[in-house]
């Protein structure tokens, strides 16, 4: 008998469970002689109230050892659901960035909940638009929450997605009692891109202007993307993306999105960018949207409606 596990999916849209299955081969041995899988929505089906809805008022999720969770909180069934796992499961796991740090989800937390939905049901033409449901769907929190707001969590494996090797390798250093290695450093230490010193612009560059480099030599000859100008988030952001030797981004010879968050727990990736482009010479004032600097780590406070940011900052 493996060690029971359980699998639960809130605000998020099935990316990490496919990064488990991106485990490859491996994922075989994990799954039929180490894990006995009790609970998981997103391949089996497990009514919450029984098979015919009646047995009791609160849903029910079979006991486990580890318990792994993706997506951030945003309604109260999700928040009914990541209390329920907590209290069954002895070790639980946040996977991926919208269970990290709020991910994608985690935008609607720079705008102002009842403008959202205004914007969504409702239109500036002559149709008075949709009426804003009430019923029979779960009630939207004030916020998209990252799970160790809510609860107490073990481990947390960023990344949108989170990279297979890292969930194996958290898989088994639990069955082994032991701490997994995971990357501790930032991207840009990870980055084999060529490094001049101060870039040779001031302001910041939109990604629609190419990047200069040569597609037929190696990228250890392409010079750093943040030098040249561009919004890397290389060196605010965690490692862990790289799968074939480079950064993920940089693989692809663009610029780092932050997906894995701060290098720092709970770490400010806007404050930190804000510093590390004064410290490139860039005048950060000349980057358009900063507050999507935020697109990934938008929980803990970190990015809130502007009218709410402004009125705490008086």
């Amino acid at each position: 008998m493996g060690v029971t596990t359980a699998l639960e999916w809130l605000s998020s849209c099935s990316g990490c469970e496919i990064a488990i299955l991106n485990i490859g081969e491996d994922l075989v041995p994990i799954i039929t002689e180490h894990l006995d899988i009790v609970h998981a929505p997103v391949i089996m089906d497990h009514k919450y109230y029984g098979q015919c809805g009646d047995e009791g008022e609160h849903l029910n999720i079979p006991e486990a050892v580890v318990g792994i969770i993706s997506g951030g909180v945003s309604n109260d069934e999700h928040m009914e659901v990541l209390e329920e796992m907590r209290k069954k499961c002895k070790v639980l796991i946040a996977l991926g960035s919208c269970a990290t740090q709020g991910g994608i989800p985690a935008l609607m937390n720079g705008q102002d909940s009842a403008a959202s939905f205004d914007e969504i049901y409702q239109t500036s033409s002559t149709d008075a638009g949709a009426t804003r449901p009430d019923e029979v769907v779960p009630k939207m929190l004030d916020r998209t929450y990252a799970l160790d707001e809510k609860v107490k969590i073990d481990l947390r494996l960023p990344g949108c997605p989170p990279n297979p090797a890292h969930i194996a390798e958290a898989i088994m250093a639990l069955l082994e009692n032991r701490d997994p290695v995971l990357p501790t450093k930032s991207v840009c230490d990870t980055c084999p891109t060529k490094r001049e010193g101060k870039g040779a612009v001031n302001t910041v560059k939109r990604f629609v202007e190419n990047a200069v480099f040569d597609p037929d030599k190696p990228i250890s000859e392409m010079r750093c993307l943040l030098e040249q100008g561009y919004m890397c988030m290389g060196p605010v952001t965690a490692a862990g993306c790289a799968k074939r030797g480079a950064p993920s981004c940089i693989e692809a010879r663009v610029p780092c999105r932050g997906c894995f968050g701060s290098v720092r727990p709970h770490g400010n990736q806007l404050l930190d960018m804000m510093n590390a482009l004064a410290s490139n010479g860039i005048d950060f004032t000349s980057v358009v949207d900063r507050r999507s600097i935020q697109r990934f780590s938008g929980a803990h406070g970190n990015l809130r409606p502007k009218k709410v940011a402004a009125k705490e900052e008086a």
